[in-house]
């Protein structure tokens, strides 16, 4: 299950300086504008202490974690769906990531210069959310013109999907995100092929200075973001400082983290809450071959996640032997939770839950 985040902010805010954390993959980060022109993309691993567990007992020769790929977009500016700086290029690299990562600067250094010659993450905030939601009007637009010709024919089903661009037509022109408003199911899978951005869960970064913190900004909080549902996941992390970490080996990495009485780096707290974001959760496999974590959407069942691993085992699925983690771990691994009764046989109808140890029997 491949996963896209795409990294997006206006330039010299940290992006680049975050990606490279993230990926410890070296990218350009010169203290000018438009420094990174190609997206850059990095796999990151999921953090899950549940892994090396699992693979403690099962004894496997290899432990396999799942991952995100997250994509660094170069800086944009204001007036950028009007062409601006590098313009809508930046823009269609959005459209086809799964999530945004909205990286606002919070830091002060005279010597990084702000594009816009003040640190006022608020502001720019706006500027980004401005840009996207004009970037979607552009297309709403242009769907609005195709959808008044069909409907003069008489055809009922662009007079309902028109009615619904109008109305995403209303909300744009006020430069706010489509997610501020409720819209159904069916509404929802219309509007799914267009990648519109401002529909896309946003997780938004505040770049603070040089101090380790696990909370939002001053001020900032879920409740208070006013941007809808998929607007209000707000972190608080230093891109320099995550950087310097993530050349450490984890014995140093935990050290300094017991020293400041911090649970976890902020590194590891955005790629979770990025694979929370996306309403994902991880089923494993394990064995003497390896330990493995899959990703598949809350609320799949069995035959879905049989079909992660291979097609074929969706399409001839016949069960699923299930055992919860805390049992598997609790009875020492699959004969001890067998021999306890903790192992359950499953159907096609059974959701797999978040930390499933599953074992799947088909027909192919």
């Amino acid at each position: 299950m491949s996963l896209q985040i795409g990294i997006v902010g206006l330039p010299n805010v940290g992006k680049s300086t975050l990606f490279r954390a993230l990926t410890k993959k070296q990218v350009a980060v010169e203290n000018f504008p438009f420094c990174t022109i190609d997206p850059n993309v990095g796999v990151v691993a999921v953090p899950d202490d549940r892994l090396q567990k699992l693979s403690d007992i099962s004894h496997s020769a290899q432990i396999i974690p799942t991952t995100i790929e997250f994509v660094d977009i170069a800086g944009l500016v204001k007036g950028a769906h009007k062409g601006e700086g590098l313009g809508n290029q930046f823009l269609s690299h959005i459209r086809g990531v799964d999530a945004i990562c909205h990286v606002l600067r919070d830091f002060h250094n005279d010597d990084i210069i702000h594009v816009e010659g003040k640190v006022d993450p608020e502001s720019d905030r706006e500027t980004i959310i401005t840009e996207l939601a004009m970037a979607d009007l552009a297309v709403v637009l242009k769907r609005i013109d195709t959808l008044e010709a069909k409907s003069r024919t008489g055809d009922k089903d662009a007079l309902k999907e028109l009615e619904l661009f109008q109305t995403l037509e209303h909300i744009l022109n006020n430069s706010t995100p489509i997610s501020s408003q409720p819209f159904t199911d069916d509404k929802q899978i219309l509007l799914k092929p267009y990648n519109l951005l401002t529909l896309k869960p946003i997780i938004e970064v505040y770049n603070s200075d040089e101090q380790p913190v696990e909370t939002p900004p001053l001020g900032v909080s879920d409740e208070d973001a006013p941007l809808g549902r998929l607007y209000n996941t707000r972190l608080t992390i230093c891109a320099k400082l995550e950087a310097e970490l993530s050349e450490l080996d984890q014995e140093e990495v935990s050290v300094y983290l017991k020293e400041l009485g911090l649970n976890d780096t902020g590194l590891n707290r955005l790629i979770k809450k990025a694979y929370e974001t996306l309403d994902l959760i991880t089923f494993f496999t394990s064995g003497p071959k390896e330990t493995r974590a899959w990703t598949i959407k809350k609320g799949a069942q069995a035959p879905e996640a049989a079909g992660v691993i291979h097609s074929d085992f969706e399409k001839y699925f016949i069960r699923a032997e299930v055992i919860a983690y805390q049992d598997f771990i609790e009875y020492n691994g699959e004969q001890g939770a067998k021999d306890s009764g903790k192992l359950r046989v499953e159907g096609k109808e059974y959701a797999v839950c978040d930390g499933d140890v599953m074992h799947f029997r088909h027909g192919a």
